[in-house]
């Protein structure tokens, strides 16, 4: 991985004359006192990698006559200058020959130098950098597209089902009426039946009292007519078998009632109201039944896509031990990105810059001031023990901070070695000595 060995900075916004050769690995802190210059180094080691997009509006020191000098060495040998009244660039790789922007494009990571930007994107737009950056970002959309199609179908049918089942719920129900509407002509025509019948079984009534009538003046007729005696028996005897049947037919009727076909006509309407009620509630619980059945299909369909989303992630390259997605977000270690701590933060943002491009092993942090000690010491073991060099700006003073910016100095450097110019590395035989404002 390519880093900063050694960087020489002059008249760049606030910096008078800076030089630092940061720690090859773990964190270099610019500290300082506000508006000291502390930014200003980040800028210019952005400016100087970056090309002119990183330029600063107003790059020039206030008050100088000098325009900005910028000097790094890298750690393959390549070396970058800008300086003049256009601060052109020169790049020169350690053969001697000359190079430009387009060289250090190929290995410097544009979020390298303007990490802030990535850390200040929304929680999609970084979880999707990094499934770009690892080469799933299509196959999980299409997850995630799948998934949501299927959930959404999944909650209608759930309300449906849930209505259907509050619906069920809500309605009478009645167990003593019939299974089917009751029909009033059916009922009619039930009534006609037995009025027949027992119309019938009246005529047969009717039929004996005439008989008996018929019997008894018989029997006074054969009395009072004792000439006609022997046709009047052979009548009588006949009457007799006649009477001894219709004694038989009559004893054996038993008449219906209609009590309660009479009732079930008035009542029809409010039999059929207790049916129809039935029948919805058995409906609404069938349909009910039904879309739970699909909502539970669709459960099934959601836990396989999200296994297959996990598994696609648990075989991806991620930069990081313990990094996810999940659900379009960032997660790590369980924690979504706003939940993560501020070094947590940090290592997530700089395994996924160092991912994108191996090959750039610094990155430049500013305003490190809202971490506290113990969280700048668990990021600092974090980037030694991956191999990674930080240069950081935090508002203060303190022991934490590597070198201390004052006025656009660095503090505590003798003011020769300040004032010294940067010498231009060229593979010359012998390195040619410069002072202040003269290149």
């Amino acid at each position: 991985m390519i880093k900063i060995n050694k960087l020489e900075i002059e008249n760049v916004k606030r910096v008078k004359a800076v030089k630092i050769e940061p720690s090859a690995n773990g964190l270099t802190i610019v500290g300082g006192k506000n508006k000291q210059g502390k930014t200003s180094v980040l800028d210019s080691i952005a400016w100087a990698l970056g090309g002119n997009k990183y330029r600063p509006s107003q790059a020039t020191r206030e008050g100088s006559v000098v325009p900005p000098h910028l000097h790094l060495v890298l750690s393959n040998g390549l070396i970058v200058e800008r300086k003049g009244k256009n601060s052109d660039l020169k790049v020169i790789d350690p053969n001697g020959e000359k190079g430009g922007q387009q060289l250090l494009d190929s290995f410097v990571n544009e979020l390298a130098i303007d990490l802030p930007k990535f850390m200040a994107s929304s929680s999609k737009e970084k979880a999707n950098t990094l499934l770009q950056i690892i080469g799933v970002g299509h196959k999980l959309f299409e997850l995630e597209q799948k998934e949501t199609e299927i959930y959404n179908s999944r909650r209608a049918i759930g309300q449906i089902a849930d209505q259907k089942s509050k619906f069920a719920k809500e309605q009478p129900y009645y167990p003593d009426a019939p299974k089917e509407p009751i029909s009033a002509s059916d009922l009619i025509q039930q009534q006609q039946a037995i009025l027949a019948r027992n119309g019938e079984n009246q005529r047969k009534r009717n039929q004996l009292t005439q008989i008996q009538q018929q019997f008894s003046v018989q029997t006074q007729e054969v009395e009072r007519l004792t000439n006609l005696l022997n046709e009047a028996k052979s009548k009588l005897k006949q009457l007799s078998a006649d009477l001894e049947i219709a004694q038989k037919d009559a004893l054996d009727l038993m008449d219906e009632s209609t009590e309660e076909l009479a009732r079930n006509i008035q009542q029809i309407d409010e039999i059929n109201r207790k049916v129809r009620a039935n029948l919805d509630k058995d409906k609404a619980e069938t349909d009910a039944n039904e879309y739970r059945m699909q909502y539970d299909q669709l459960t099934t369909q959601i836990e396989a896509v999200r296994k297959e989303k996990s598994d696609l992630l648990t075989n991806a390259d991620l930069p990081l031990e313990g990094l996810s997605v999940d659900d379009g977000e960032l997660v790590y270690e369980g924690q979504k990105w706003d939940n993560m701590s501020g070094s947590d933060q940090l290592k997530v943002s700089a395994a996924i810059v160092r991912k994108l491009k191996p090959n750039c092993g610094f990155i430049l942090l500013d305003k490190l001031e809202q971490m506290d000690l113990d969280s700048l010491q668990e990021f600092g073991q974090w980037l030694e023990q991956e191999g990674l060099q930080a240069i950081a700006t935090r508002v203060s003073t303190g022991e934490e901070c590597s070198i201390i910016i004052e006025d656009g100095y660095v503090a505590g450097q003798a003011e020769e070695d300040q004032q010294a110019p940067v010498p231009v590395q060229e593979p010359v035989a012998s390195t040619p000595t410069w002072k202040a404002g003269e290149f």
